[in-house]
């Protein structure tokens, strides 16, 4: 294991960044307070506006933040329901590190919807909902297993749709109208399973992250419940990924 030295000074904008998580954190900044400005965060930790702002940004991609245009940033209602992304967060993260980015699915079928899947749904258990598996890939690596579940009027036909090269939220827009608004998402930190090490190709036991995602449609109305797990040894791959909202 290699251990930095407490020498080593962490990043400015990382300070900046703990302490606000830290006041957030112990109430000292409540949900839908106003939070100070760039210009007034430089000055209060003797920091450039420009560290200021790399340190707010974070936070608002990990929705701890939101932004308000011509307003300010405002600390979060809900420290885990962020707006989706409209990006190809997968694909484009992937590329932006000289990699080239994979979707490979595994199966997809309809099957009775069991009592987890229909209470994250909405709907009511034995209904047929379309599971979607997919494992995610960079330079022919593989990093995670995706498992969906979705439920709308006539989610049958993606059995059909070519979802190794489309992105699904995509499709769902483009082809089925369906507007997505937002997403809440779990994440904890677990060791495989035989199956899932297989797929990421790991000894079993191996540390991974575990995600939990429910998308909802305009009408507040869960689509998509997809349970992800992410090879731990690209651990800060993923967490940077997830920063972004991973969402396609």
């Amino acid at each position: 294991m290699h251990h930095h030295s407490h020498k080593s000074p962490l990043p400015r904008y990382y300070q900046l960044k703990e302490i606000m998580r830290e006041k957030i954190i112990s109430g000292a900044w409540k949900p839908g307070d106003l939070i100070p400005s760039e210009r007034e965060l430089g000055e209060q930790y003797g920091i450039s506006r420009m560290t200021a702002r790399q340190a707010i940004t974070e936070l608002v991609n990990e929705g701890m933040f939101y932004r308000e245009q011509g307003k300010g940033t405002f600390v979060s209602r809900h420290k885990i329901t962020q707006q989706l992304i409209r990006l190809t967060g997968f694909t484009e993260d992937i590329s932006a590190r000289g990699q080239a980015p994979a979707t490979r699915v595994l199966n997809v079928t309809m099957i009775p919807a069991d009592e987890n899947v229909a209470e994250h749904l909405r709907i009511r258990v034995g209904l047929p909902v379309l599971r979607l598996q997919r494992l995610r890939l960079a330079d022919d690596e593989p990093l995670a297993v995706e498992r969906s579940h979705l439920y709308f009027i006539g989610c049958e036909q993606l059995v059909d749709d070519d979802l190794e090269h489309q992105s699904l939220y995509r499709l769902l827009e483009a082809k089925y109208g369906i507007q997505l608004i937002q997403a809440e998402q779990e994440l904890e930190a677990g060791l495989t399973n035989e199956e899932d090490s297989k797929l990421l190709h790991l000894p079993i036991g191996s540390p991974a992250l575990y995600t939990r995602r429910t998308t909802y449609t305009n009408r507040d109305q869960p689509i998509e419940y997809a349970r992800s797990i992410y090879s731990g040894s690209k651990y800060t791959f993923y967490t940077h990924m997830m920063r972004n909202q991973l969402v396609l």
